[in-house]
């Protein structure tokens, strides 16, 4: 996806501030308020702690949707959760943020968990139609 459109995705994202990850447990859907995204080098990431049961769902089953709502504008965006290897974006996240440092640290021994989306889209809509809808 171009920089233009994750910019807008990521705008939408901070405009509305709170947004909601859905995921499956067993038979059962499960839907959570969320706000930590970044983008780093024109991908979109999210964090979770890796002690919570929406990290466990998403190792289970790594289709996931987010939904994120500013009046009667709304964007979705499903796809396949998939978690970095690499510890370097959740410590630049830790670095920056001393209230999630209190929770994710050595002492807790609970870690950030970060992921990106594959196999993505993007659909900004209205309460009647698909306004704009894009693929990463």
């Amino acid at each position: 996806m171009s920089v233009d459109k994750i910019k807008k995705v990521d705008d939408f994202l901070k405009e509305a501030g709170v947004f909601f990850l859905a995921t499956v447990d067993g038979d059962q859907p499960k839907c959570r308020p969320m706000g930590l995204h970044l983008v780093i080098d024109g991908q979109l990431y999210f964090g979770v702690g890796d002690f919570k049961e929406v990290y466990k769902q998403l190792c289970k089953n790594p289709k996931t949707e987010i939904v994120a709502a500013k009046g009667n504008d709304w964007l979705r965006i499903y796809g396949k959760a998939i978690f970095e290897k690499d510890d370097t974006i959740a410590n630049s996240v830790l670095n920056a943020s001393p209230f999630l440092r209190e929770i994710y640290n050595e002492q807790t021994g609970y870690k950030l968990a970060i992921f990106h989306l594959e196999e993505a889209t993007a659909e900004f809509r209205s309460l009647m139609d698909v306004v704009e809808t894009y693929q990463f």
